[in-house]
């Protein structure tokens, strides 16, 4: 049960980044080089301050922490970048969905098989979220838009698979941050791009607190999960957001969302009952 709270906490952060995302680029004219930016250096200076705080080693500058740096700014910048053109629904469905995929398939690869009540429960996990983030017909989605959500997809997963590897969650995730920031930092300088004090303080929330601190649970929780059920378990961060965009945004919820909210609860269950249940 505390594995399980930890987790839901964690997907509880993503979606609040997708919603400060979505009210500061969307309700507040904010660029996404400055949101990005300001998200890594915000996330950079918390953790390395829990970091000075904490007692024990310090987390050491290796390889593995720059491959891991590379990679969160990889996703954070697409990410930005994608929601310009891409509405927040149709980008969390490519998003969570190349993550799912792209997970399998690395799962497939390494030769670790996958049972069938797993398939299923991904199944009817992502088609619960295809039923209520799919675009409707009128919408045309822009190509390159679509191009870096799945560009952010692959940063965020190859981030996850190397939070697997890690034995010190907060100091990893610290790292990253550190390293990641003055990437961010640079693309700002290279494409500057509006920037508003409501839209920077969302930034910080987002980066301090649901990027940073919810990151560095994520790399706690994932060495106690197999890598297809941290994939399907995301899925159910674009239905927490479409929550919390009608606590928060005022949006109305439907009888799709509550049909599609089961269908993803369900399949995600499943999928860990059979990721249990073979080992």
């Amino acid at each position: 049960m505390r594995l399980f709270w930890l987790v839901a906490l964690t997907m509880t952060a993503f979606a609040s980044n997708s919603i400060l995302n979505r009210q500061a680029m969307v309700l507040d004219g904010v660029g996404p080089s400055s949101y990005a930016a300001i998200r890594l250096l915000a996330g950079a200076l918390l953790l390395t301050l829990l970091v000075a705080l904490r007692t024990g080693p310090k987390p050491q500058f290796t390889q593995h922490a720059f491959w891991s740096a590379g990679t969160l700014a990889l996703y954070a910048l697409a990410f930005s970048y994608a929601y310009i053109t891409i509405p927040t629904g149709a980008g969390a469905l490519i998003l969570f969905g190349a993550v799912q995929v792209i997970s399998f398939g690395i799962t497939l690869i390494k030769g670790q098989k996958i049972g069938a009540l797993s398939w299923i429960g991904a199944l009817l996990a992502f088609a619960g979220l295809c039923y209520l983030l799919w675009p409707s017909e009128s919408t045309v989605l822009d190509t390159f838009g679509v191009a870096l959500m799945l560009v952010s997809a692959l940063g965020w997963m190859l981030f996850t698979i190397a939070g697997k590897q890690g034995s010190d969650p907060l100091g990893a995730t610290t790292l990253a941050f550190v390293l990641a920031a003055p990437i961010g930092i640079v693309f700002w300088v290279i494409l500057p791009d509006a920037i508003n004090l409501h839209g920077a303080l969302l930034a910080i929330l987002s980066g301090a607190v649901t990027s940073g601190v919810g990151y560095a649970l994520w790399y706690k929780v994932l060495p106690y999960l197999s890598l297809p059920t941290a994939s399907v378990a995301q899925l159910t961060v674009p239905v927490i957001a479409a929550l919390g965009g009608a606590v928060v945004l005022g949006e109305t919820l439907t009888f799709r969302f509550a049909l599609a909210t089961c269908l993803v609860l369900f399949g995600v269950w499943l999928t860990i009952f059979a990721q249990r249940k073979n080992r």
